[in-house]
């Protein structure tokens, strides 16, 4: 039987805007637009390649949002917890680091407490034909092996996972209130894209999701706010 989550999230923040434009400057004409639609940001891979990425991860902070850095932090543990180290006193949130648990590990013992590394169980892009290209027998479901993963990030020290909509409930029900799941992969209308374990926003906080991370939706619609409002309202109509 499907749940909303009762950890204690701000409602606002429980929609986060994923700014996944090419340059800042895309990136704060899209904030621009949104307005107070939107308190919570992604920051990710495309934006820190174009330069400019944590001078607006300060204006962010800045003005009173939240920032979630969703650079999927994967090398050697000695350089995701150097990483994680550098990342302290910027203000971020949330930093992700791809599921491994040495890199893990480095990556809670160096974030200090302020920073709140989530494990990237599986990218919401593979299915089952994708777990098999990367060499898992074809008897493994992805959602038998997120759930592993998030039994094993708790016992680490992260604060969350990053999970599809899909495997959120069966995380509640092995881990409880203890992780926030944060998940990719929303799509409030069918869509054709390389999105594979996707869901609704209601169906996923349904599912026990604390936040949903909402990028093309939002900066592809028309007109964004009125986007970003839909979702608010659909997260004020669940958690009151």
């Amino acid at each position: 039987m499907s749940s909303l989550s009762s950890r204690p999230v701000p409602r606002r923040e429980r929609l986060i805007a994923a700014l996944d434009v090419p340059a800042a400057e895309d990136a704060r004409r899209l904030v621009a637009a949104l307005g107070d639609a939107v308190c919570f940001y992604k920051l990710g891979l495309e934006l820190l390649a174009s330069g400019g990425c944590f001078a607006l991860l300060a204006e962010l902070v800045g003005a009173g949002n939240k920032v979630f850095l969703d650079l999927k932090l994967h090398d050697i543990p000695e350089t995701v917890g150097r990483a994680v180290r550098n990342l302290r006193g910027r203000g971020a949130s949330f930093v992700t680091v791809h599921y491994g648990e040495c890199q893990l590990e480095a990556a809670c013992r160096e974030a200090g407490g302020e920073l709140g590394v989530l494990a990237v169980t599986l990218l919401t892009s593979i299915d089952r034909a994708g777990l098999r290209d990367l060499g898992y027998p074809d008897a493994m479901a992805p959602g038998d092996l997120v759930v592993a993963r998030a039994r094993r990030a708790l016992e680490i020290g992260c604060a969350g996972v990053v999970a599809s909509p899909l495997e959120a409930h069966r995380i509640r029900q092995q881990v409880g209130e203890k992780l926030a799941i944060v998940t990719p992969g929303i799509r409030p209308q069918p869509a054709a894209d390389d999105q594979r374990r996707i869901a609704t926003p209601r169906e996923a906080f349904l599912n026990g999701v604390d936040h949903i991370v909402v990028g093309r939706p939002i900066h592809a619609a028309p007109d964004p706010r009125a986007a970003a409002l839909a979702i608010q309202a659909t997260i004020a109509e669940l958690f009151g």
